[in-house]
């Protein structure tokens, strides 16, 4: 029976990842920041007879990574840690306060890397464990109003590629997972309305995610992927999940980054053109 450690796991991507990894046999460690005011993991768990563990960790806090990550290794050793905790700011550049980039990359970015580099010396001696980070496809493009979600995301991406270089060489598997458009808490809220500014591009954003939210992917097929990527056997680092995440992909290829820069900076009929053409919408 594997053990693995899943970060963010109060609700979303975390909470559904943690029930998937439980039913099917590991013992789960299932992390989050306040469990006080988010019992439904823990009241799921207690309904399937699940072997989930509730961990206080907040991954923003280097003792709090510390303190958890050892306590959990007590019991014994960790083979998968899933990197999920995560968090959205939207907003133009010259609006959204710094706080929000900094809280981007605290949580997004430095979060995992805590994380890591807490667990690695474990794996490394043993010579065995995967890593998966949930990253996203806002990590291979980026477009306003997402800066500081995007540049979190891209830090992440560069960091995991670095990462899976220096672990190959210990028979540690790291991989991406890239969702598209999930039906998440933070894709609702980027779906809604925004506070008023001067730039369009947050209301483009949220008529999109609207658009997308009425069919859209629900958080536990990107759950069975992670599972699949964690317990399988291949080295495969990025892996793309939802319908729309090629079609994000294939759109941002079509433009030079001037064209993508164009468009961006164009009239919203421009603009929904182009996602018509790609997306079918």
């Amino acid at each position: 029976m594997l053990t693995t450690l899943i970060t963010g796991t109060s609700k979303g991507i975390g909470y559904e990842a943690a029930l998937a990894f439980a039913r099917a046999g590991h013992t789960v460690y299932a992390a989050m920041r306040n469990p006080a005011q988010s019992p439904a993991l823990a009241t799921q768990a207690a309904k399937e007879n699940l072997p989930i563990h509730i961990v206080t960790m907040d991954v923003d806090s280097d003792a709090s990574v510390t303190t958890a990550i050892n306590a959990i290794l007590v019991q014994g050793p960790i083979d998968i840690l899933v990197n999920n905790a995560g968090i959205e700011r939207m907003g133009s550049i010259e609006e959204a306060p710094l706080s929000d980039f900094r809280a981007c990359m605290e949580t997004n970015y430095f979060g995992a890397i805590r994380c890591i580099q807490a667990l690695v010396p474990h794996m490394r001696e043993r010579r065995a464990g995967s890593i998966v980070n949930v990253s996203s496809v806002a990590g291979r493009i980026t477009s306003p109003p997402m800066a500081a979600y995007a540049a979190s995301k891209w830090a992440l991406e560069a960091m995991t590629e670095a990462l899976a270089g220096e672990l190959k060489t210990h028979n540690i598997r790291v991989a991406l997972i890239e969702p598209g458009i999930i039906d998440t808490s933070m894709a609702q809220n980027i779906g809604a309305p925004g506070t008023p500014s001067i730039y369009p591009h947050r209301a483009r954003w949220s008529a999109m995610f609207t658009a997308s939210l009425q069919n859209a992917t629900p958080p536990a097929f990107v759950a069975e992927k992670i599972l699949a990527v964690a317990s399988g056997d291949d080295w495969q680092l990025r892996h793309l999940v939802g319908p729309d995440a090629i079609p994000f992909l294939n759109w941002r290829a079509t433009m030079t980054d001037e064209a993508w820069v164009h468009l961006n900076a164009g009239d919203d009929e421009s603009y929904f053109a182009s996602v018509a053409q790609y997306f079918g919408a």
